[in-house]
């Protein structure tokens, strides 16, 4: 994430503004969206002619035909998709790209934030389109995308054949590639998914099916020995640069690392891995039992499982510490330390670890359709309208708290301990 060491960290709670103002005359006001620091809030606002987007009351000066998908940017910059005279382009803090297309859809930012790109079609072929210029090679299909964390690098899955309705057997000899910026491997896929970059955003890994029966993992190009018949999204270790991925044989699953079983297929299903900073332990979501669900610690699963499911696994800063999202009963809590926190919540949100590993925060759903921040069980005494995940400072001593009460929105800094 970027670096938020210079964002106003000052404990105490600020009215940023009414969510109702507007200084034009609306029709209606969509979503609110909160940048990352707090300090702004956006929303896409119907006027009596087109759509306008305001931030903390203020409209921008261009208005268009229609604006949705409003996004801040890792760096702080608001974006939304807009549409000028039928045509789709991005408005980038009220500046519009030059070139416009017939279609362009879910924004995408490097790490930084300094990037941003998105995905197009332009008169009937696909491919991305990063800080404003499209990809120089279109194609027929593309689906898939991705940004490296750097944003020097873009990818997608492309057919590279066309194929009219039902032919079946153009299809299993292999239409789809991956392209990076553009330019396609020489691969042909029968079906290809998920590309994903390494920490170093210079090498790429995809999950593939080379025939109807047959998957394995793809990393640059070159496919691993091993064929498996299932395999979910692979992962990068970002120590040794190994790749893993969920494999199914005999109708369990394993995890796999560069084409050899790592973890013996004894699983009724694994997946959403994720490595430690250090690379030395791998974490997934894993159901030893059937129905049941548990966080997998380098192949061991956890003892206590839940029925519902587990997702959103989330590892601390210093890999030791490992979170995730559980639901039992149609109810949900935290999983944290192989234990279930006490409360039990209507919703909740991506775990969120502070960067010393110390604490954990998530945005909770509370009965009534209102809303607050839980610190290691522990919920904030306010309660909101509307809030967004937490974020803590630098030195963990304190969390931002972005969320909508009485109809205003605050931005609230509050110490670690006033839980």
């Amino acid at each position: 994430m970027p670096e938020n060491g210079h964002w106003n960290w000052e404990p105490g709670e600020r009215v940023i503004h009414e969510v109702k103002d507007c200084d034009a005359e609306v029709s209606w006001l969509e979503e609110l969206h909160a940048s990352p620091d707090g300090e702004q809030v956006a929303v896409v606002a119907k006027l009596e002619e087109g759509y306008g987007v305001c931030v903390n009351g203020k409209l921008w000066e261009q208005t268009f035909d229609r604006a949705w998908y409003p996004k801040f940017s890792p760096d702080g910059r608001l974006t939304a998709l807009v549409n000028v005279d039928g045509e789709w382009t991005l408005a980038v803090d009220g500046e519009v790209w030059p070139e416009t297309y017939t279609c362009l859809w879910n924004t995408l930012f490097s790490e930084t934030g300094d990037t941003i790109a998105a995905c197009a079609q332009a008169d009937g072929v696909y491919g991305m389109v990063v800080n404003g210029e499209i990809w120089e090679q279109l194609y027929d299909t593309a689906n898939e995308f991705n940004l490296s964390s750097d944003g020097k690098r873009s990818a997608a899955v492309v057919v590279m054949v066309s194929m009219g309705q039902a032919e079946i057997f153009t299809y299993q000899k292999g239409c789809y590639s991956v392209a990076v910026n553009g330019e396609a491997w020489d691969n042909r896929f029968v079906n290809a998914w998920t590309p994903v970059f390494d920490p170093s955003d210079k090498r790429l890994a995809v999950q593939t099916r080379s025939t109807l029966y047959d998957y394995t993992i793809v990393v640059d190009g070159k496919p691993w020995s091993q064929n498996f018949s299932a395999t979910w999204e692979p992962r990068f270790n970002p120590s040794t640069g190994a790749v893993v991925a969920p494999v199914r044989q005999a109708g369990k699953w394993g995890m796999a690392e560069d084409g050899r079983i790592l973890w013996d297929p004894t699983f009724y299903q694994l997946w959403h891995q994720a490595f430690s900073p250090d690379g030395k332990k791998l974490y997934a979501i894993g159901a030893p039992k059937y129905g049941r669900w548990t966080l997998v610690e380098n192949g061991s699963p956890w003892p206590l499982t839940v029925g519902d499911m587990v997702e959103d696994l989330t590892v601390s800063p210093d890999g030791a510490r490992v979170a995730a999202a559980a639901k039992e009963g149609g109810r949900w809590t935290f999983m944290v330390d192989q234990s279930l926190w006490n409360s039990w919540y209507e919703m909740i949100w991506s775990p969120v670890f502070s960067p010393d590993s110390k604490h954990l925060a998530a945005k909770v759903e509370l009965p009534g359709k209102r809303y607050t921040v839980v610190m290691n069980g522990k919920p904030l005494k306010e309660t909101f309208e509307q809030c967004w995940e937490p974020v803590f400072s630098p030195d963990s001593r304190s969390v931002l708290i972005r969320a909508v009460q009485d109809g205003k929105f605050k931005r609230i800094v509050a110490g670690v301990h006033d839980f």
